[in-house]
């Protein structure tokens, strides 16, 4: 079941990794780099879960908060070429 699941996962990220290069504005580089952290969160997860690890989910959770604020700040970093 893992196996599957981690397949299904790598696949779309490497969808994502496709429209990351291709995409038309800056924007949908960075929502797509955004995605792919995500992607990463949740294998973590599943890593986690499967080999009995409870705090690779505290892992995740701090990936996640940094991804997000990574995402905000060059989202805003592009918008209004600074961060204030």
């Amino acid at each position: 079941m893992f196996s599957i699941a981690a397949t299904i996962l790598i696949i779309s990220a490497v969808i994502t990794i496709i429209r990351m290069l291709k995409g038309p504005t800056v924007f949908d580089r960075i929502l797509a780099a955004n995605l792919i952290g995500t992607k990463t969160v949740i294998l973590i997860l599943l890593l986690g879960y499967i080999y009995g690890r409870p705090h690779f989910s505290d892992l995740a959770l701090v990936y996640a908060l940094i991804n997000f604020i990574v995402t905000i700040a060059l989202l805003r970093y592009m918008e209004k070429g600074r961060l204030d």
